[in-house]
Parts: C-alpha cells; structure tokens; sequence
C-alpha cells in the first residue's frame, strides 16, 4: 500500500506517517517498505492521472508490504494506529491458539490411528490429507510470452 493510503487508513497526515517512518527506519527493512523510482512513479502518476504541475506531491511515494502496515500501527500515535496495533496482536494470539488446536487434533489422530486396525486406514489419511494446508497455486506472468 502507498504512503497517501495509509496515512487515511491511520488517520494521519501522509507527512506524518514518512517522518515518523524516517525516525523509525530501523523498523522498515527492505522487505517492510520502498520508495518507489522515478519511473514507477511516472507510471503510477499516469494511470491515476495525478497532475504533475505544481501541485501534488514533491517525491516518489512509499510502498509498504503487509509487515510494514503492521510495523507503521506501532510507530504511528493516532488513535486509529493503537487500534489497528492491538488486532494485529489479537490476531497473533488466536493464530498461535489454532496451530496448538491443530497439533492436539493430529496427536488424539495418532493416537486414534494406533487404536484400530487397518480398516480404518483411508478414513485416517483422508483427515490427514484435510488438514494439510493447500499448495500454493503458481502464478502466471503478466505479459506477452
């Protein structure tokens, strides 16, 4: 997401949200955030039909990645950032809670597994094979091949 898009989301000025990112640049590393290139921001300014006159922006906006969001709701001081903050550790909390649901399940399976016979063996690997998470689909380039 772009730096202007956030700054709605968190309610802060877009100035507000690069100084305090600045300030906190320890925080970002690479893969949290970049600032797009000229081109980039060329493109960008041409599809969203952004004038380039004397208003607008001075500088290529940042892009921030889904850690990034997440970092910025704990550096920023808006009262909307505090908020989006805790449902980002609330969010933590019940994942960390299912993953330990999910390592019970396939424990009492083992164990259920141990208990009957062979009969039983297609029931327990169709389970198995549900509660394996789905492969990631491939993504297909964009463009001309």
């Amino acid at each position: 997401m772009l730096d202007a898009d956030l700054a709605e989301l968190y309610e802060v000025e877009t100035s507000a949200l690069v100084r305090q990112m600045k300030r906190n640049i320890e925080r970002f590393p690479e893969d949290f955030m970049f600032q797009l290139s000229t081109e980039e921001w060329r493109d960008l300014r041409c599809q969203i039909g952004t004038s380039k006159g004397s208003g607008g922006r001075r500088y290529a906006p940042y892009a921030f990645t889904e850690q990034g969001v997440a970092m910025l709701s704990s550096v920023l001081r808006s009262q909307r950032a505090v908020e989006v903050n805790i449902e980002i550790m609330r969010a933590f909390v019940r994942l960390r809670e299912l993953m330990a649901t999910h390592k019970d399940l396939a424990r009492k399976l083992d164990q259920l597994e141990k208990k009957y016979d062979e009969k039983f063996r297609v029931v327990f690997d169709a389970i198995r094979q549900l509660m394996q998470p789905p492969p990631e689909k491939l993504k297909r380039k964009i463009g001309f091949r």
